[in-house]
């Protein structure tokens, strides 16, 4: 039923945790086929994806190109696009099951989380729910079920090195975008790494700078920096 697309670089870390959680649906049959568009990985990342039966796709770096990529090549009537650092929780499949069900102009995005503990993780994501509900604005690391028929409809990924998933739901609408009675668990390494406070000033930061015409190219290299 669906197809997962899934873009990657250097993913070794994280990604087995991720495909496992997806293993049961592909028995099952909603798992129609799996795709990791891979951009230049050095590490593991490819043994791992075709370990799990992944489809392997490689393309530049640039998660816009990757999923533009991905998504042109999926063959199934519906995608869930995720992170490699994202793992859906186990009760998953019930969510997107019953949203298939539903209408294909409207796209589902699953309850953000972290996978760290305390007060800082749980304030993170409480103002992620509110921005995703109040500005219909999901990130790429909630995922993203959306309908063949809808993704041609509003253009598709464009290939923008940052700032890809904020274009996409952007055309979606928040009228057609729903979320899903389901978490995704994120890895909270960069936010350890760099301080939650640091990390979520940076974020809004760039997203601001976005909204106030800054080319993704240019935020891209102050995201890298």
């Amino acid at each position: 039923m669906i197809s997962v697309v899934i873009p990657a670089l250097n993913a070794q870390a994280t990604l087995g945790a991720s495909l496992s959680v997806l293993v049961p649906a592909a028995v099952e049959g909603l798992v129609k086929e799996l795709i990791l568009v891979d951009g230049g990985s050095t590490d593991a990342t490819l043994d791992i994806a075709e370990d799990a039966g992944a489809r392997v796709i490689r393309t530049e770096r640039g998660r816009g190109v990757q999923l533009a990529a991905g998504c042109t090549a999926a063959r199934s009537p519906w995608l869930l696009v995720l992170h490699a650092d994202t793992r859906l929780a186990r009760d998953w499949t019930q969510p997107v099951l019953d949203h298939l069900d539903g209408p294909e102009d409207q796209a589902g995005y699953f309850r953000f989380a972290l996978d760290d503990r305390g007060w800082k993780p749980r304030l993170w994501e409480a103002g992620v729910a509110l921005r995703s509900r109040l500005l219909g604005l999901p990130y790429g690391d909630q995922g993203l079920l959306i309908s063949r028929s809808l993704l041609d409809a509003v253009g598709g990924y464009r290939p923008l090195p940052l700032m890809e998933d904020v274009d996409l739901v952007r055309r979606i609408g928040a009228r057609r975008l729903s979320q899903l009675e389901a978490r995704a668990s994120t890895s909270a390494l960069r936010f350890r790494r760099d301080g939650y406070l640091r990390r979520s000033l940076g974020n809004w930061g760039l997203l601001a700078r976005y909204f106030a015409g800054a080319e993704p190219e240019d935020l891209a290299r102050r995201y890298g920096g």
